[in-house]
Order: C-alpha cells, then sequence, then structure tokens
C-alpha cells in the first residue's frame, strides 16, 4: 500500500511539472513533424510523438525555453516559451538513437527557416543519393556536424555565409568544394573546425591566426596546397593540429613551437621540404601523438627526446631517414606504446635501450639497412617488426647472416655451436656433435690410444 502510495504521488507530481511546462511554438512543431516526415516518411511521427515535442520527442530533438515576445520588459512577468535548439538527424548507435534516415531523405526548407533559436544541426549518414545544395542556415547555429553525407555539395565560403556564432564546425566525409574563406579570421568563436575528407583546395588563409580559441583544427584527406603560414603558431589553444593527406609543401613552420598545448600533430603524407626533423619538437613536452611520415624531410633522427615522456606514438616511416636510431628513444620515450621508423635508410643496431619501453605494443623497423644482433627482452622482441633488414639476428650468435627477416621468427637463431664453448682443446663443436660419425669416433680414440703409448 505505501509502495502504491508513493507511485502515485511522484506520478502526479511530474504530471503537474509536465503541465507547468511552458508548451512548444506551435509553428516549431508543425515545421518539425515535416522535416521528420521528408527525412523518413516510412515512420508516423505524428501517431508515435502526438504530444509537445519539447515534453515528448525523438532522441535528438532538444529544447529550451525563452522569453515570449511581449511588450512587459519586466522578466520576471514575461511569459516563457519553448523552441527547439537542438536537432540530431541519423541513428548512430543504440546509445544515440537519433531519428534515422530513409535512403531517399530529403530536405525539407522548413529546417533553415522554422527554428529562429535552433543552436545545433547534426545529419549522420542521411543523404548520400541525389546532390543536395544547401542553403543559408539560420545564424542563430553554435554547432554543425555533417559526418558521412557525400551528397551535400556546396561551396564552402557560401556555406558558411553568416555563421559567425560557430563555436564547433565539423563536416567529415561529405562533398564541400572550393577553398577556405579568406575571412576565415571573422569567426572568432570557433573552438573546432573539422573539415576531413571533403573536396577543399587552396591555401589557409593566413586570417587562420585570428581564431584564438581554436582546440581542434583537422583539415585532413583534402587538395590543399601552399605553405602552411607562420600564423598557424598564433593558435596558441591548439590541442589537435591534423593537416595529413594533402599537398602542403615548403617548410614546416618553425612557428610551431609556440604551440605549447598541442598533445596531437599529424602532418604525415604532404610535400614537406627536405629540411630534416624540425627540431621544435622537442620543445612541445605536452606531445602524445605525432606523425611526420610520407615527407622526405631526410637527416638523422635528432636527439630531441629528452622532455617528450609523455609522447605515446611516433610515426616517422618513409621520410628518408639516415643514419643510427638513437639511444635516447629507449631511453627517455617511458610511455612510448607505437614507433613507425619502417621503410627509411636508417643504419647501425636496435638500441639495446628499447628494451625499456614497457607499453610497446608495435615497434616497426621494416626496410631499412638495420643490422648486428638484437638482444632485447622477450616482451619486447615479439613487439618488433623487422622485415627487409640485411644482418640482423637474434641472441649472442657469433655471426650474423645477411637473410631478411620477415618476421621475428625468421632471423637468425641461436645455434648449439653458440651455446658450447669455444675453446681449442674441445674436439668436438656443436655441428659435429649433430652429425655424430660412431666410426670417426673410434679412429680418432684409437690414434690417441697409440700416439699414448708411443710417447711413453
Amino acid at each position: 500500500m505505501v509502495l502504491f502510495s508513493t507511485f502515485f504521488f511522484f506520478f502526479f507530481i511530474s504530471l503537474s511539472l509536465s503541465q507547468g511546462q511552458p508548451p512548444i511554438d506551435p509553428l516549431e512543431q508543425k515545421a518539425l513533424y515535416d522535416v521528420l516526415n521528408s527525412l523518413n516518411p516510412a515512420i508516423p511521427w505524428t501517431t508515435d510523438y502526438p504530444d509537445d515535442l519539447c515534453l515528448s520527442a525523438p532522441h535528438g530533438v532538444v529544447c529550451d525555453y525563452y522569453p515570449s515576445d511581449s511588450d512587459d520588459h519586466n522578466v520576471q512577468n514575461q511569459q516563457q516559451k519553448a523552441h527547439i535548439v537542438e536537432l540530431n538527424f541519423g541513428y548512430v548507435s543504440d546509445e544515440t538513437p537519433n531519428p534515422p534516415c530513409s535512403p531517399n531523405a530529403t530536405l525539407n526548407p522548413l529546417l533553415f527557416t522554422s527554428f529562429p533559436y535552433l543552436q545545433k544541426l547534426f545529419f549522420y549518414k542521411c543523404f548520400n543519393n541525389t546532390q543536395n545544395p544547401l542553403p543559408s542556415l539560420p545564424p542563430s547555429l553554435q554547432e554543425l556536424v555533417f559526418i558521412q553525407n557525400p551528397s551535400f555539395v556546396s561551396p564552402l565560403h557560401l556555406f558558411l555565409r553568416n555563421l559567425t556564432s560557430l563555436r564547433r564546425l565539423v563536416l567529415i566525409g561529405n562533398a564541400f568544394q572550393g577553398e577556405l574563406p579568406l575571412n576565415i579570421g571573422d569567426y572568432t568563436n570557433l573552438e573546432e573546425l573539422t573539415l576531413s575528407t571533403n573536396n577543399l583546395s587552396g591555401m589557409i588563409p593566413p586570417s587562420f591566426g585570428m581564431l584564438k580559441k581554436l582546440k581542434i583544427l583537422d583539415l585532413s584527406q583534402n587538395d590543399f596546397k601552399g605553405c602552411v603560414p607562420q600564423e598557424i603558431g598564433n593558435l596558441t589553444s591548439l590541442l589537435k593540429l591534423d593537416l595529413s593527406y594533402n599537398g602542403f609543401g615548403c617548410k614546416i613552420p618553425e612557428s610551431f613551437t609556440h604551440l605549447q598545448n598541442m598533445m596531437f600533430l599529424d602532418l604525415s603524407f604532404n610535400l614537406f621540404g627536405n629540411f630534416g626533423v624540425p627540431l621544435f619538437l622537442g620543445e612541445i613536452s605536452t606531445l602524445k601523438e605525432v606523425y611526420l611520415s610520407g615527407n622526405l624531410l631526410s637527416g638523422q633522427i635528432p636527439e630531441i627526446w629528452e622532455n617528450l615522456g609523455g609522447v605515446e606514438k611516433i610515426g616517422f616511416s618513409k621520410m628518408g631517414l639516415v643514419g643510427k636510431i638513437p639511444v635516447s628513444m629507449g631511453t627517455y620515450l617511458k610511455n612510448l606504446s607505437y614507433l613507425g621508423l619502417d621503410n627509411n635508410k636508417l643504419d647501425g643496431s636496435v638500441p639495446q635501450e628499447f628494451g625499456l619501453l614497457e607499453f610497446a605494443n608495435e615497434i616497426n623497423l621494416e626496410n631499412n639497412n638495420l643490422s648486428g644482433r638484437i638482444s632485447l627482452p622477450s616482451r619486447v622482441e615479439q613487439k618488433l617488426k623487422l622485415a627487409g633488414n640485411i644482418g640482423l639476428c637474434l641472441g649472442n650468435n657469433a655471426s650474423c647472416s645477411s637473410q631478411n627477416g620477415e618476421s621475428l621468427g625468421q632471423l637468425n637463431p641461436y645455434k648449439i655451436s653458440d651455446i658450447l664453448p669455444d675453446h681449442d682443446d674441445v674436439l668436438f663443436n656443436g655441428d659435429s656433435l649433430l652429425h655424430f660419425d660412431p666410426l670417426m669416433l673410434v679412429l680418432v680414440l684409437v690414434g690417441w690410444l697409440l700416439s699414448f703409448t708411443w710417447d711413453g
């Protein structure tokens, strides 16, 4: 009886609270039904969600309350009205079950004109067929996230027009084209700018340096060219910088040394010139991951590791590197989990100090000119990739053959001759023991007895 009474108490409390909440603007309610029908007409939206959409809505529809328009300037006396502030479309997972889009989803123009308080718009895998040029978006938007909608086609500078309130712009796997707006520096509220995997081209405007709040900049997998402007070094709040898989050239800017909060740097697979591994990396102690693979920077691996003990992943593949692997990499990089030095021209031995890398999951040294013995703890040896190196061998064997080991197990193993003592007074080495001939043993013993008798 007590449990029954408690249930009804909370039921009527919640009912009274819901009845006391300001209703949604009826124009926004009708517009949202129309938008949902255009995205997926197979779902009976008005039947499944017949009530106020700010009180009972699909996942991904978020409302907030604002003073209603009135002549009363006293905020306490003003009535409030619910308005839609977030719209998230496209099923992501069971944890994020946004309204699903049908294969033939279309964009309803009401989406861009009927929600004056809209702050976030999210589309995930909704538009894959007919090209959808995008109209002007409401200037109230602060977050815009379009992921894997390849039929979204629009010049970027037109698409961003009037969206100067943006804090977060994420456009991944769409078909946006053209160049970055020359006035990108006017978007001073930006904290994240991710434009990965589109059809963008041109150069990075120097006005980028005005985005002082920017924490994430990802322009990867586009067709950008030219030099990276020194002004990028002004983005001192930057945590992540990803310019990989473009056509950037010239020298990696020295101004990057000012990015003292940066944790992730990926400049791989561009056309940066023959200026060596940047020494300024050693001054960015916050780095966790750094990737420069695919740029022919050439030169030796510098001694820059003393202040980089927090680095977890390094990608230095296909960079034309020469010389020896610094011992200091094993000494200082105690948190390293991945090291890629493959497909260079490195020579010398594998540093024994690599045995200190207790968190290593992969150390890829393939296709270099490394040689000599490898004597590391087994937990480290199991993480090595060594194919394509001439003369590498395991353990303390006296000589290393010139075979290319495709894996650790195919490098030269221990031999019995390495285990037995190597003294002049030993009659049989390990090889002769393996090919033991009884007749030969008899002859040797007879000769030895005759010699003893003769001496006597």
